[in-house]
């Protein structure tokens, strides 16, 4: 009888675990769908509105603070993401292990958005070591890709190649629809080593990925990259013709983007037509000047903007 309980007691705590397991897993999955990475001042404020549905003290409180965060790191305020996460700190000695795997990856993002990949790399490697302990796939494959960005050069080719792995061996439908952004980053790996023809090889399985995905904003940024390869590779026209056909989209939504007059600019520059490529230099100096990412990350692009706007000889990109 002794036997038979100390069994039924255990049976009962291992359906418990499940159960909570279950009920956090849904939790992130409707957390996650609020964002919209666009525009984090709105997903700020939307996950403040979840955040006074709960108890100060709750594990959901906790994990609506790390995606707050996230989105004032997004918005670069780097000060106040770490102070939120200070808080989240204090609580995890009580907390899952789900949601130090969501303190981990939002504190590395912190550190590697305001400059710090080094302070990061450790964050998100013991975000990775947790997530696959605990089998948390989506978080897993998250950690991964984003070592995958923040690790040393060398590095980021084999945690993005890890990260693929991760996502193609998943059960979890939402960690195996990693692949189309890991197909992008894995692109982006090879162009920055001087292979555009690798790179758009991933852009474009990103590009049909994204197409059954149905993402109407994901597309478009799949189109995008994909024409940026073509123009690397010296497919002007075809690049040109994606682009044009942005500008069409993103005009129909009334929110023009300074990335795609960009690469129209530089598609005339690449022919050698510098008359042609100043309105759409001015356009996108226009839109991007604002950029805080942009201005603090790749200032030369703003600079090659302003110059072909203006009639001058560009500096090299």
């Amino acid at each position: 009888m002794r036997a038979l309980a100390s069994a039924l007691f255990v049976g009962t705590l291992a359906m418990t675990a499940h159960a909570v397991a279950q009920t956090s897993d849904a939790f992130a999955r409707a957390l996650d769908n609020e964002w919209d990475f666009g525009k984090p001042a709105v997903s700020e404020q939307r996950f403040r509105a979840e955040l006074a549905k709960w108890p100060a003290d709750s594990a959901q409180a906790q994990e609506v603070r790390t995606q707050i965060a996230r989105a004032l790191g997004l918005q670069r305020r780097f000060d106040d993401a770490h102070a939120m996460l200070d808080g989240v700190e204090a609580k995890l000695p009580h907390m899952p292990s789900h949601l130090r795997v969501r303190y981990l990856l939002e504190r590395g993002r912190a550190f590697n958005s305001s400059g710090a990949p080094q302070r990061a790399v450790p964050l998100f490697a013991d975000a990775l070591t947790l997530a696959e302990r605990e089998r948390d796939e989506f978080y897993a494959v998250d950690a991964a890709h984003m070592l995958g960005i923040a690790a040393p050069s060398p590095e980021r080719l084999a945690w993005n190649l890890k990260a693929l792995a991760l996502a193609e061996a998943a059960t979890d439908a939402r960690a195996r629809d990693w692949r189309a952004s890991l197909y992008h980053n894995i692109g982006w790996t090879y162009f920055d080593d001087g292979d555009p023809r690798k790179a758009l090889d991933f852009w474009q399985k990103a590009f049909a990925l994204r197409e059954t995905m149905g993402d109407a904003n994901r597309i478009r940024v799949a189109k995008w990259t994909v024409a940026r390869g073509y123009r690397a590779i010296g497919r002007l026209d075809e690049a040109e013709a994606i682009q044009k056909a942005l500008v069409v989209e993103f005009d129909a939504l009334g929110e023009p983007d300074g990335y795609v007059y960009e690469e129209l600019a530089e598609i005339a520059l690449a022919r050698g037509n510098p008359v042609a490529a100043r309105p759409w230099a001015a356009k996108a100096h226009a839109a991007l000047k604002s950029d805080g990412n942009l201005a603090a990350n790749e200032a030369p692009r703003l600079a090659r903007l302003a110059a072909v706007a203006a009639g001058e000889p560009p500096p090299k990109p």
